[in-house]
């Protein structure tokens, strides 16, 4: 296929049917969905949480929730706990979060058997060192956001998170990989300004959310490596946190 990017070790591609075509043939998958699914993932397992993806937004939520014995982290928290990383910044060890997100959650529950990791700039080396260790083939795919009729839109900050990781991974990189990583070496100086400044940025900024702005920024501040086990997502570094 043309799109497979197959003579490429690492490869780059946007949205749900890039996973359905690059999974089944990639010894492992990288999601990057930066504001603010794949870093929500990476601050709440750092601190030992086991969070469950969740595709929707409606209230099947809440049954799926008691399925797992978890609780739904969003705007109906009475913790406040919601997806968005400064929301997710305190949490005790060993809680079970379900985060509801129609493009992080859709992206990790579509990878079927193929190792799959949530990547973003804040652990950008480590998540790169743990992919490659599941074989050559790696693929990064960006969720990307949605236009008002729900098709994809491209977006800045995902295409620099997939740069950040893609920098650290070893093999020959396709085209579209190496667009991303001169995407982040671009903006890497000033990573935080624009990210404020670019179109999801400025809608988040608009809703008051700049300190998650400011943590998506950091770049490799943590060795965090949330792993999808069993539809959960837990810190593959913390040996003492199993998914049971």
């Amino acid at each position: 296929m043309y799109y497979h990017q197959s003579e490429f070790d690492i490869r780059c591609e946007w949205g749900e049917k890039a996973v359905y075509e690059l999974a089944p043939i990639s010894d492992a998958v990288i999601v990057v969905d930066v504001l603010s699914f794949s870093t929500s993932v990476e601050i709440a397992t750092s601190q030992g949480a086991i969070v469950f993806p969740y595709r929707w937004k409606d209230e099947s939520v809440y049954t799926y929730a008691e399925s797992v014995e978890a609780e739904v982290a969003n705007h109906a928290n009475k913790r406040g706990l919601k997806l968005a990383p400064s929301s997710l910044l305190n949490l005790p060890k060993g809680i079970r979060l379900v985060l509801p997100s129609p493009n992080g959650s859709t992206l990790s529950l579509s990878t079927g058997d193929t190792a799959t990791f949530a990547g973003c700039i804040r652990n950008c080396e480590a998540i790169a060192a743990a992919a490659m260790t599941r074989g050559r083939i790696v693929s990064v795919i960006m969720a990307g956001e949605r236009w008002e009729d729900n098709s994809l839109r491209p977006c800045f900050e995902d295409l620099v998170g997939a740069g950040s990781i893609i920098q650290y991974l070893r093999g020959k990189l396709s085209p579209e990989s190496l667009a991303a990583v001169a995407a982040f070496e671009k903006a890497a100086k000033d990573l935080h300004r624009l990210l404020r400044e670019c179109s999801s940025g400025k809608e988040k900024v608009g809703k008051g959310a700049d300190d998650d702005m400011r943590l998506a920024a950091e770049i490799n501040v943590s060795k965090c490596v949330p792993l999808l086990i069993e539809r959960a997502y837990v810190n593959k570094v913390d040996e003492s946190n199993r998914f049971c």
